[in-house]
């Protein structure tokens, strides 16, 4: 025998078998296991007044080797920039996806049909219903055909006839009893049958919106568990700050409510979330700005534009999309403000402007953005769909280095997670640039725009209350709370209810952007404090002294109050301030007022016992060229 061939052929039938089993092993470990879905929960929201920061967490086990995680069912509207991962294991991360899943759209043709299959259901219930009634009238028709108790001329007895009644009367109100109970059946059946038909035109309506989702690209040598954090931020959510101001007498602290009206479209209900409202704006620039060169020019060649006069101090109307169709849960936002609310399910909003306001921003899932200057009180708005929105599918992800069995990626923190904060009462939680209201109370927000009002903070502020009034322009008086140190309450430009001794009284603008150290609120208008204006036509004359002509100008004011308690009230007038050197003014009788000599606005302080009344005047006199006119009043 030649044992050295057979040696040789052993030993190359060894190599072979090492060979295959080392190709094997490198192709087993080289290749991605298939995906493998991580089921994740909310665990919390940070609303802005414009989108939110959503978090969530799961674990999941992952495979030795290359593996893809899949976290499915996220809303669309998620910024891909904002992904932030937070993971704890023995694996690494090489890259992460996000990506829209447009196949989710097929859930919308589902839903029609299951719609389809109860109105069948109610045709059927209304079909049947209606042939019952069919059976009843023809048993009364019978009953009535034999209800002639005389048969020829044979007569009956009273028992006979006293029997008959009987039947005749039991009979025919069980068929009317049947009957009526049929009909309301009926009608409960089609306006059953009406509400799915319309959810079904509502369904048909909606846009074909995909879900978004994430791939987590990772890699272990060995089979381990992964703890995941994600977080990232969503566009269709918003807060706007609002405010209930009670007061129940002048003699009593202000009680402040400090509330918010939560919005989201973002197509996740969010279910028994820990809430955060921040006055922050992520999507806002946050780079500083630079001044540009300043060229100043001749008078002549300045072009002016003219603004309108702030008039409007409210504005309501609807929003309507295509076809006229009511868009309820758009957004109406006052330009960089902080005022804001919701169009309800018939496409109405209503919305106080504060001083300064000129254009509403409104948006609206699948429609583009509109800017629109307020030029009424009432406003309808028709916005246009935005046909390039959602049609691109957006990837990104990039491999990275190891390092510790641990990868980032883009804005990842991959630090050890973090252990849950303790239960906190809301809080307000004062950031370096932001603020936060921490809500202890969960809360579930559903992706349907309604509005869901959330209890932030309630305080009670010592205040201190005074009447103003300005008798030239409005004879009433205005019943004024001034909270000092106001800002130590981190409160926000919003609406505000009035409560005043238990009833409402209207809504203002709590001007929470004031750079005054003092707050004023206005609480409205006080019918008990009686103010009026009167031109003295004796001290108003006109005369001629040389080039000169002279008119003088003198007005009695008089206030009473007709309240129980005593008020401090503050009178506000003003005489002319002359724009040229021509023109001289000076002032007459001002009952000891105090001039603003820059403004021309006079000031008197007056302190009114219950029932009592007081007189102040103010004069003054104007002297100008007696070729030239002036409207005075």
């Amino acid at each position: 025998m030649d044992y050295k061939h057979d040696n040789f052929s052993i030993m190359i039938k060894s190599l072979a078998f090492v060979f295959f089993v080392v190709v094997q092993s490198h192709t087993a470990n080289s290749q991605t296991s298939s995906p493998t879905t991580l089921k994740t929960n909310i665990d919390g929201v940070t609303v802005f007044l414009s989108g939110a920061q959503v978090s969530r967490s799961g674990k999941v086990d992952i495979a030795k080797g290359k593996s893809t995680i899949t976290v499915a069912g996220l809303s669309p509207y998620i910024d891909d920039k904002s992904v932030q991962i937070k993971a704890l294991g023995a694996f690494t991360i090489t890259a992460v996806k996000h990506k829209l899943n447009y196949l989710d759209g097929l859930k919308k043709d589902e839903r029609i049909t299951e719609l389809r299959e109860k109105i069948k259901k109610f045709d059927l219930e209304i079909a049947t219903s209606e042939s019952r009634l069919e059976v009843l009238k023809e048993k009364q028709s019978l009953l009535d055909k034999n209800k002639d108790l005389s048969s020829g001329n044979s007569s009956i007895s009273l028992a006979q006839l006293k029997l008959a009644i009987d039947f005749y009367d039991r009979e025919l109100s069980t068929i009317k009893a049947e009957e009526i109970n049929t009909r309301l059946k009926i009608t409960a059946s089609r306006e059953a049958k009406s509400k799915l038909e319309q959810e079904i035109n509502e369904t048909y309506n909606k846009k074909d919106l995909p879900s978004g989702e994430i791939e987590i690209i990772v890699e272990a040598d060995a089979k381990t568990t992964g703890d995941f954090s994600i977080s990232y931020i969503v566009a269709n959510a918003g807060w706007f700050p609002r405010y209930d101001v009670r007061v129940a007498n002048i003699e009593k602290p202000i009680s402040l409510a400090y509330k918010a009206d939560v919005h989201q479209n973002t197509g996740v209900n969010w279910d028994n979330v820990k809430l955060k409202l921040s006055n922050g704006q992520p999507n806002e620039s946050g780079v500083a700005p630079e001044l540009e060169t300043w060229y100043l020019d001749y008078e002549r060649n300045k072009r002016y534009s003219y603004k309108k006069a702030d008039a409007i101090k409210s504005v309501s109307g609807r929003v309507t999309g295509e076809n006229g169709v009511p868009l309820a849960g758009a957004s109406i936002l006052v330009k960089n403000k902080t005022i804001g609310t919701i169009t309800d399910q018939n496409g109405m909003y209503s919305l106080t402007l504060p001083n300064g306001a000129t254009t509403l921003l409104v948006s609206y899932i699948g429609y583009s953005q509109q800017e629109q200057n307020i030029y009424s009180s009432n406003m309808n708005i028709s916005l246009q769909p935005d046909y390039q929105a959602l049609e691109e599918m957006v990837v990104t992800g990039r491999a990275m280095s190891k390092q510790n069995k641990t990868m980032a990626y883009a804005n990842m923190d991959m630090e050890a997670l973090p252990q849950q904060a303790q239960t906190l009462e809301t809080a307000i939680i004062e950031n370096q640039t932001t603020v936060e209201f921490e809500v202890e109370k969960p809360y579930s927000v559903k992706s349907n725009g309604d509005k869901l009002t959330v209890d932030l903070k309630k305080f009670e502020i010592e205040t201190i209350y005074e009447y103003h009034a300005a008798p030239k322009v409005e004879k009433d008086a205005f019943l004024m709370a001034r909270i000092i140190n106001w800002d130590q309450y981190n409160l926000l430009e919003g609406e505000a209810n009035l409560y005043f001794e238990d009833a409402y009284v209207g809504r203002t603008i709590l001007n929470g952007t004031s750079l005054e150290d003092t707050l004023n609120i206005s609480l409205g208008r006080d019918k008990s404090i009686v103010i009026t204006r009167t031109k003295v036509e004796t001290y108003s004359k006109r005369r001629t002294i040389g080039s000169n002509k002279i008119e003088t100008r003198e007005f009695e004011i008089v206030a009473r109050n007709k309240k129980s308690q005593p008020i401090k009230l503050m009178i506000y007038d003003q005489i002319p301030i002359s724009p040229r050197g021509e023109i001289a003014i000076t002032a007459g009788e001002l009952s000891n007022g105090s001039l603003n000599a820059t403004t021309g606005i006079v000031t008197w302080e007056l302190n009114l016992k219950p029932q009592e009344q007081s007189m102040i005047k103010l004069g003054y006199e104007v002297k100008y060229p007696k070729n030239e006119k002036l409207v005075i009043e």
